[in-house]
């Protein structure tokens, strides 16, 4: 199971969240690269960035601090927010991002998430942000009534490398994360399942690890407050 540490961009700062809320941002570093290098040390493998303000804009808005942070570290990141066409994702593709995840146009333009998949085999992947089991989109501001497995299945035969499923309710609250939900998810699909939102302590990362149908967990606040310690938590994700 990968752990990936999340890099939330906000203001080309390093945040964290409480909920999805912007107004309720926690800034943890204010250099992005520095804090990429710091994660590489610590000897993790993957990187998880987000653009917050490119979510809710549609746009990229955080690229000098995603580009920076290419430039920082040789890990692979994955990267999401405010990517909503071909020119954009294979923009960010051909700057060094691994994988670029689709959230938003996942919901509004299918057809571009095929296209996408088709044409970068197993580098597009599916985030899927929930609040109460429905899917949220524009950087959570809006909820739809699709639920995420229906949206999950959706894109069954598409070709994407992984869904990033985040229950929105518990992101960055420390509450736990949601492992009966993720679980249920992941099983349901064969495309691999990340899980994202509300990782607490090691018993979380043990938990999912414990499922056995979970292919990462994408870890923030824990990390930056010193609840989770990064060689711990890649023991037991490795174990």
């Amino acid at each position: 199971m990968i752990l990936y540490p999340a890099i939330d961009l906000k203001d080309g700062r390093c945040v964290r969240l409480l909920r999805g809320d912007m107004a309720a941002a926690t800034v943890f570093n204010a250099d992005p690269a520095d804090q990429a290098k710091r994660f590489a040390t610590a000897g993790f493998r993957w990187l998880h960035l987000v653009d917050l303000n490119g979510a809710i804009e549609g746009k990229p808005v955080n690229g000098a601090a995603v580009e920076a942070i290419l430039a920082a570290v040789t890990l692979p990141v994955q990267l999401g927010g405010g990517i909503r066409d071909l020119a954009r994702i294979e923009d960010w593709l051909a700057k060094g991002v691994r994988r670029v995840i689709l959230g938003t146009v996942a919901l509004t333009d299918p057809t571009l998430v095929r296209k996408a998949c088709k044409r970068f085999p197993e580098r597009i992947a599916v985030g899927i942000d929930a609040r109460g089991g429905k899917v949220a989109t524009e950087g959570w501001v809006k909820t739809s009534e699709t639920t995420a497995l229906d949206l999950a299945r959706a894109f069954a035969d598409a070709g994407v490398a992984a869904i990033v499923y985040t229950d929105i309710d518990r992101d960055g609250a420390l509450a736990g994360v949601n492992v009966a939900a993720t679980a249920a998810l992941a099983r349901a699909v064969k495309t691999p399942v990340i899980a994202s939102g509300g990782v607490a302590g090691l018993g979380d990362i043990r938990a999912l690890k414990a499922e056995g149908s979970i292919a990462g967990v994408v870890i923030g606040r824990a990390l930056y407050d010193g609840r989770i310690e990064p060689k711990a938590a890649l023991q037991v994700s490795a174990g």
